[in-house]
């Protein structure tokens, strides 16, 4: 028999490095998951990450277990990474504060391509082009 989901949320943090320090510790404890034992299980399947942030799903059960799904790194710090800028511009529209290739698009699309709602590598691509562009990073070819 199937158990019965209690909660489903949603929290990004480093992979193989995460701690029960705020903001993890506290959202997982109003969510009724132990943090210390949530953290071992993350740190664990996600050593191999090593810091590079990632999305994670929690679906927390009746009984109080939990299970949980590693999702890839959000658009917006790919493309920071690839850009290699800290932060997006807060006018985007006037004030561009880096670039990235149609190729660094394109890989990035790839590997979010599972977590996207699109059906093909161009309009996942188109996603992260219009991603980039909220940001104030410039696309260009090449």
């Amino acid at each position: 028999m199937a158990k019965r989901i209690e909660k489903q949320f949603k929290i990004t943090a480093p992979g193989g490095q995460a701690t029960p320090a705020p903001p993890i510790g506290p959202a997982l404890g109003a969510n009724g998951i132990n943090p210390g034992q949530f953290i071992q299980a993350f740190n664990e399947r996600t050593k191999d990450l090593n810091g590079k942030v990632v999305g994670c799903l929690i679906t927390v059960y009746h009984d109080r277990s939990f299970d949980f799904e590693i999702k890839s790194s959000p658009a917006a710090i790919l493309i920071l990474g690839a850009a290699g800028i800290e932060k997006g511009s807060g006018t985007p529209n006037t004030l561009k504060v880096g670039q990235i290739t149609k190729d660094q698009v394109k890989a990035i699309a790839e590997e979010k391509l599972s977590d996207l709602n699109a059906n093909s590598i161009e309009s996942a691509m188109r996603i992260i082009e219009g991603t980039a562009r909220s940001m104030g990073v410039t696309v260009k070819e090449g």
